[in-house]
Formats: C-alpha cells, structure tokens, sequence
C-alpha cells in the first residue's frame, strides 16, 4: 500500500462510500496516535502539543494551507499550546480515504514543524 501522506484527496461526493469498520483500524494502525470519535459522525480526531501560543497558530495556519491544497477541511481548535484537528467528509458523514491521508499530512506537517 502506498504511504497515507504520499496519496493525493480525491473529489469525494455525495454517496461515495465510506470506509468499512475493519478497514478504519487497519488504517488507524498506521496513523500515530489519532483515535475515531463515534459519538456523532465518525470522526478523526487528534490534539496536538505545542510550548506556546505562536508555535500553535503557525501550525494551524499550515493545516489551512493542506486542507486548500487537499480541497478538504478539517474542524480545526486552537488554544495556547495545543490544535485539536477533526477530519471527516461533511458530505457522506463519516470517514472517507481522504480524512486518513489528510491525518497522516498532518503528522507529517507535525514533525517537519518540530525540527
């Protein structure tokens, strides 16, 4: 399988399916440290830490600039020292390939940031 962050978002559109359970774990696998909130519409969910303010709202602004390339966009939270990324597909309600590629661009985003 190609590597999650190497993979480009496709047009996800109403009635594209969603990613089966077994298949979401599997993927989860190769996430690091994301976790799917079912209370609503699957989502994937992540906190990431940060030793200030600045360094919190640079990254989120490198989320904005992925998800416009991507045509995908997260809920992103920001507060001092952490950015709380969602990613689902508002359009099918749920987890598409693209929310996995789009966490696994954020991880990577994540380790370029700390360098």
């Amino acid at each position: 399988m190609t590597i999650l962050s190497q993979q480009t978002c496709s047009a996800c559109e109403i009635g594209a399916p969603l990613v089966p359970n077994n298949k979401q774990i599997q993927l989860l696998d190769d996430l690091d440290g994301w976790e799917i909130d079912h209370s609503d519409t699957s989502k994937l969910i992540k906190e990431f830490k940060f030793i200030n303010y600045e360094d919190s709202v640079k990254f989120a602004n490198l989320i904005v600039d992925l998800a416009e390339s991507q045509d995908h966009h997260p809920k992103i939270t920001l507060e001092w020292g952490s950015v709380n990324l969602e990613w689902w597909s508002h359009k099918i309600k749920g987890l598409h390939m693209n929310d996995f590629i789009c966490a696994a661009k954020s991880d990577e985003l994540f380790n370029l940031f700390k360098q």
